[in-house]
């Protein structure tokens, strides 16, 4: 079972951004996590993050071609870019919404996702060990 993590806009910096969202993780740290419950869930993962949102859109077209789940984190793109959400529709294999902060809590423009009609699964406000939940949901829902 093959999954990719596709990380967003500004999670690069993730170990400066507030820990009290963020849980005071880096970016490195989060993928060696993911990279660890993926070989105890028994799925192969491909972790990729970029602040280029066609970047992000081209490896949502990739993913078409291999992917049997697919954890997405646009990081602020979630809240207004409907070409990653055009790009994510596009996929027929779960789709898995993450968000370390609980952004259903924050300011206001955070409550709203342009993605979230697509995701099987929705998983905010968890840190770390939202992408754990995400990866197990995958692998107990998609058809191989």
């Amino acid at each position: 079972m093959q999954v990719v993590v596709l990380n967003g806009v500004n999670l690069d910096v993730l170990g400066r951004r507030d820990p009290k969202l963020y849980g005071g993780i880096s970016l490195g740290d989060l993928e060696t996590r993911i990279y660890e419950w993926a070989s105890q869930l028994g799925c192969h993962v491909r972790c990729r993050q970029t602040n280029n949102e066609g970047e992000y859109v081209e490896w949502c077209h990739d993913a078409l071609d291999w992917a049997d789940g697919v954890v997405a984190n646009p990081g602020a793109w979630t809240h207004y870019s409907y070409a990653i959400h055009d790009a994510l529709e596009l996929l027929k294999v779960p789709l898995v919404e993450v968000h370390l902060s609980n952004v259903d809590k924050r300011e206001e423009w955070r409550r709203h996702s342009v993605i979230a009609e697509l995701a099987a699964k929705r998983v905010v406000g968890k840190g770390p060990e939202g992408y754990r939940e995400a990866l197990a949901f995958i692998v107990e829902n998609a058809k191989t």
